[in-house]
């Protein structure tokens, strides 16, 4: 039986934030598939506002488009979905995003949840997200650290900090049964605060693998 391979598109230009995300991928999808990366060749090396976000679009659909026959599923890695509607109705094996996916998995048993993440300028399209998916009465909200995101992305330990206290404010401030990491070159991050916090705190790539796997069975049992 040939083995399925799940690829991750990085709709950022940031070789580093790819492997990261690769390696987290790697580590939370089932051993009997194969994973494969690959990097935006154009656009944010960080993905900080909608108009970066709008970019990363055109990326997304040509990677998407380009390697789909060698590939079973796709998982775009950035936690806006970006080009997700697009590239799913362009083709016939599945298509997920890492927000969609840990908005899902967070909402579970109708939990409400809130977003920790370092980019104000995305907070408006995360709301939107959430009302896209039918999750607006349990997402609480996002918590967003005043530091800039660049500035936290080039100290881990700060950012890991700044994101620790946000998930503390979604929780005792908000009311948050779940909180979300937002962003995948925050899923290290992610990883390394979520076992302070008595909640699920939820690494979007970790999420989306989990999410990929289980669409992967179904189809292959469908069959």
């Amino acid at each position: 039986m040939t083995q399925r391979t799940v690829l991750l598109i990085n709709p950022n230009t940031s070789q580093a934030t790819t492997a990261a995300m690769h390696r987290l991928a790697r580590a939370s999808l089932s051993q009997g598939l194969a994973l494969r990366s690959t990097t935006a060749e154009r656009g944010a090396s960080m993905i900080t506002n909608d108009a970066e976000l709008a970019t990363s679009v055109e990326q997304v659909l040509e990677l998407g488009r380009r390697l789909a026959g060698e590939v079973d599923a796709v998982v775009i890695g950035a936690f806006g979905n970006p080009g997700l509607a697009a590239l799913r109705d362009a083709l016939s094996i599945p298509v997920i995003g890492i927000g969609e996916a840990s908005m899902r998995e967070a909402a579970l048993g109708g939990r409400r949840f809130g977003v920790a993440t370092t980019t104000p300028g995305l907070e408006a399209s995360i709301a939107a997200s959430a009302q896209t998916l039918g999750l607006s009465a349990l997402f609480c909200g996002s918590r967003i650290p005043a530091s800039d995101p660049l500035a936290l992305a080039r100290d881990p330990q700060l950012q890991d900090e700044a994101l620790a206290q946000a998930i503390a404010d979604c929780i005792a401030l908000d009311g948050a049964q779940a909180v979300i990491v937002g962003g995948g070159p925050l899923s290290e991050s992610a990883e390394r605060i979520a076992p302070r916090f008595q909640v699920p705190v939820i690494s979007p790539v970790a999420a989306a693998m989990r999410d990929i796997a289980s669409l992967l069975r179904f189809e292959r049992q469908r069959h």
